[in-house]
C-alpha cells in the first residue's frame, strides 16, 4: 500500500492500488473505428491517474480501425500497441490470447472495444485482485450492484441468460464462484495465464480461461453493462454456433468425457445407417450389400460429428482425406473384429450369445476409441509463435504488424 504526505510531519496511508501497480489493457477489435477514440479517451480519464497502464489492441478489422487507433494514440499519456492480424485465427478469443502473450504487466485486463465495459472499473479490478490475492477477477453483471442494462432487447437478454445457465450446468466445478462466465471484462495475473493450453474459438475467452487454466483464487466485482457508443453488435447466429462448438470441445477435453461423447455420437449413427438400409432395400438391393453401404452412411455421420465436436483442436497434423480414410478403416474393422470376438467369448468363456455380443460391443468400442485417438487424431506437436507488435507512445505513430 502506498503512502502520501498531506501535512508536514504527517503521513497518511492511502487506499490506492497495492504494489505491483501496473496493468496491461487488452482490447480485441473488429471494425470498431467509431468506438476506439472514445474508448481511449475514457481510459485516459479514468485509469492513468490511479494506475500506470499500457493498452494493447489486437485488431482483426477490415476497415480503418488501425489508422484511427494510430491517430488517437498520439494524445494518450500511456503506450498503445496495435497487433493487426491478417487471419483472425480463433476469432475474438484468439485475438485475446495474442494480447495476453504480448502483455508486459503483472496484471492484464481484458475488455471490449465498443465502450460497453467501463474503463473506470479497471483500477478496482486490479485492487480487488491484490486485496484478495486472487489470480482472476471477473466483472459480473449478475451480482449485487451489477446490471445487464446495455443488452439490447429481450432476445439478447434471454440468449445471455441461457448461455450462462448452460455453461454453469456443464462445468459446475470449474465455474464455481463465477456468476458471469459470459463476461468479456475481467482481470487476470500474467503468471496465472497458461497461453499454450488455450484453444479459443469465438468470443467467450473467459470461459476458455476458466475451464483450461483457471487460477486457484477467483473473485468478482459488480459492473453495469453499458450501451454501445456506436455501431452494432457483432453477436450473430454464426457466433452462437461457434460458441456451442466451443462448449462441446471444452466438455470433451478429458479422456473420459471424450469416450462418453464418442459413444453418444456412435449411437446417433444408427439413424442414418437404418435410413440408408431402408432406402436401399426398398429400391430392390440385396440386404448384404445394402447393409455394407448403409454402414458407410453411419460412418460418415460419425466422422463429421467427431471432427467438429470431439477432436476439433487435433485436426491440423493430417489432411482431411487422410483422417477420413483412417476413421473409415477403423470403423469397418470394428465389424470384422466383432464376429470373431463373439465366437471367442461363446466358446472359450462359455457365455450366452447375447452376453457375448454385449461384451464384444463394449470391447470393440473401447478399442476403436483408443485407436481413433492414437491413429487418427494425434495431439498437435507444434504451435505458431506469437506475432510481434509495435508500440505507439504519446506523440508517436502506431504501426501495424501482422
Amino acid at each position: 500500500m502506498s503512502q502520501e504526505s498531506t501535512v508536514p510531519g504527517e503521513v497518511v496511508e492511502t487506499t490506492e492500488i497495492p504494489e505491483p501497480g501496473a496493468v496491461t489493457i487488452v482490447v480485441p477489435t473488429f471494425n470498431e473505428s467509431a468506438n476506439v477514440r472514445q474508448l481511449l479517451r475514457q481510459i485516459t480519464e479514468a485509469v492513468p491517474a490511479r494506475l500506470p497502464c499500457e493498452v494493447v489492441f489486437v485488431d482483426d478489422s477490415t476497415d480503418d480501425t488501425p489508422e484511427v487507433i494510430e491517430k488517437a494514440a498520439q494524445d494518450c499519456p500511456f503506450p498503445v500497441t496495435v497487433l493487426h492480424r491478417e487471419k483472425p485465427v480463433g476469432g475474438l478469443g484468439g485475438a485475446v490470447v495474442e494480447g495476453l502473450k504480448a502483455a508486459t504487466s503483472d496484471w492484464i485486463v481484458v475488455m471490449d472495444g465498443d465502450c460497453q465495459h467501463p474503463p473506470a472499473l479497471v483500477p478496482d479490478l486490479v485492487a480487488t485482485g491484490e486485496r484478495a490475492n486472487a489470480g482472476l477477477v471477473v466483472a459480473s453483471r449478475y451480482i449485487k450492484g451489477g446490471s445487464r442494462a446495455g443488452l439490447a432487447g429481450s432476445y439478447r437478454v434471454a440468449v445471455s441468460r441461457g448461455a450462462t445457465w448452460l455453461t454453469k450446468a456443464l462445468f459446475p466445478r470449474r465455474l464455481h464462484g463465477i456468476s458471469d462466465p459470459m463476461s468479456g471484462f475481467f482481470a487476470i495475473r500474467r503468471s496465472a495465464v497458461t497461453a499454450e493450453v488455450l484453444q479459443p474459438l469465438g468470443y467467450k475467452i473467459l470461459l476458455e480461461l476458466a475451464v483450461r487454466s483457471r487460477p486457484r483464487t477467483v473473485t468478482e466485482v459488480p459492473f453495469v453493462f453499458q450501451d454501445r457508443f456506436a455501431g452494432e453488435s457483432k453477436s450473430t447466429a454464426q457466433e452462437g454456433l461457434r460458441f456451442l462448438r466451443h462448449l462441446a470441445g471444452l466438455r470433451a477435453a478429458s479422456p473420459v468425457a471424450r469416450m462418453i461423447g464418442f459413444g453418444l455420437i456412435g449411437l446417433t449413427g444408427f439413424v442414418p445407417n437404418l435410413l440408408g438400409l431402408w432406402a436401399l432395400t426398398a429400391a430392390g438391393m440385396h440386404y448384404v450389400p445394402a447393409e455394407i453401404l448403409a454402414n458407410q452412411l453411419g460412418v460418415a455421420w460419425n466422422f463429421v460429428l467427431i471432427e467438429h465436436l470431439l477432436f476439433r483442436e487435433r485436426r491440423r497434423h493430417r489432411r482431411w482425406w487422410d483422417r477420413a480414410g483412417r476413421f473409415a478403416l477403423l470403423a469397418n474393422a470394428d465389424l470384422v473384429l466383432r464376429i470373431p470376438l463373439i465366437a471367442l467369448f461363446v466358446h472359450q468363456l462359455h457365455l450366452g450369445v447375447l452376453s457375448a455380443t454385449a461384451l464384444a460391443l463394449v470391447t470393440t468400442f473401447v478399442l476403436r476409441f483408443a485407436a481413433t485417438e492414437a491413429l487418427v487424431y494425434l495431439p498437435r506437436r507444434g504451435r505458431e509463435k506469437p506475432g510481434r507488435g509495435s508500440t505507439a507512445q504519446q506523440g508517436e505513430p502506431c504501426e501495424q504488424t501482422s
